[in-house]
């Protein structure tokens, strides 16, 4: 009874700082046009980009036309929200929390930092290995008119553009239970949408950006197959009969050289450049593997559906439409017929 208690009263929390966070963002909306009028310069051309970057979406990639993205709002703080995700220490299985609305979700997200962390803490004393990460965005899947905000522009445009068109995918396609496909799926549509932008509106003054974006895939194509391949590793000491003490040391050792390969990687194909360092920072854990997992486990399966489809995201779209999670997974079809 006290842990039922404990739960319900958690949940009644985290419920009450969502609707509080939430609402504060949507009371602080302004619209887009109105904002333009008194915006300095670095903004104003942000906010203009988002114009052609929403109408775009809606276009050439067939996302849906809705309020969302016409208004924006100034953050006091680096991110709209904090997501922590976790995961066992002999696992990379994600846990779950379940929702009202959505489902379920490997995922949870907070609107103060301090807040994601003292959650991330608690949850370390049951034996969880948690991430906190900083959302530059985030979708209430069409439900309210979601804003533009000044984390999703602080990069280049091309990485404006995917953001935008991510979440706009989350929109179009939504499937309760799989964060998985949701997220593999968004982020395809927002990376092929952001190649065919860049094809279009090629700037005089800058004629490699296509090309520019392009090496930026590949170089994440990199890191996620070194990480594919510690993953492998990991999955097979966790199944293992290997005493606990004993996982403990060869998860070190799988953690060490996973550095040292990264340190090649950086040295041979990166050119020295270290893109990926900070994740690695403080310490590698399980939960870091699974909140990437979370948006590139299934999206190589998803961009052989899409070029079954002939590369036509209306067919790809109606394809999946058909679709729902089974046993708390999407079951892709086989081809797009």
């Amino acid at each position: 009874m006290y842990a039922l208690l404990l739960s319900a009263c958690s949940s009644a929390q985290y419920y009450s700082q969502s609707v509080v966070g939430h609402s504060q963002l949507m009371m602080a909306r302004k619209p887009v046009d109105k904002v333009i009028e008194t915006a300095n310069t670095e903004l104003r051309a942000k906010l203009e980009l988002s114009k052609e970057l929403k109408q775009f979406a809606i276009d050439e990639l067939s996302l849906p036309d809705t309020k969302s993205y016409n208004s924006y709002v100034e953050l006091d703080r680096e991110y709209p929200v904090w997501v922590v995700v976790a995961a066992p220490e002999f696992s990379l299985k994600a846990k779950q929390w379940c929702y009202l609305v959505i489902g379920c979700a490997s995922y949870r997200g907070y609107f103060k930092f301090e807040t994601a962390r003292k959650y991330a803490d608690s949850l370390q004393q049951y034996g969880f290995e948690t991430v906190v990460n900083g959302a530059s965005a985030y979708s209430t899947l069409g439900w309210f008119s979601d804003p533009l905000l000044p984390s999703m522009m602080r990069h280049g445009d091309p990485q404006f553009a995917e953001t935008l068109f991510h979440e706009m995918a989350h929109q179009r396609l939504y499937i309760n239970g799989d964060s998985d496909f949701n997220e593999a799926f968004a982020s395809l549509v927002a990376e092929v949408g952001v190649e065919r932008w860049l094809q279009q509106n090629q700037l005089p003054e800058n004629p490699d950006r296509l090309l520019a974006y392009k090496k930026s895939l590949a170089i994440e194509a990199d890191f996620y197959e070194l990480l594919n391949h510690t993953k492998k590793d990991l999955e097979t000491l966790y199944q293992s009969q290997q005493s606990i003490e004993s996982k403990r040391h060869l998860k070190r050792d799988i953690f060490d050289q996973l550095k040292a390969d990264h340190a090649e990687l950086v040295a041979q194909r990166w050119n020295g450049k270290a893109w990926y360092q900070s994740w690695f920072e403080p310490k590698l854990n399980n939960a870091k593997f699974v909140s990437i997992s979370t948006y590139r486990e299934r999206i190589e399966e998803l961009r052989q559906l899409l070029n079954e489809c002939e590369n036509q995201l209306d067919r790809f779209y109606k394809v999946l439409s058909i679709t729902r999670a089974v046993n708390g997974s999407v079951e892709l079809p086989g081809d797009c017929n």
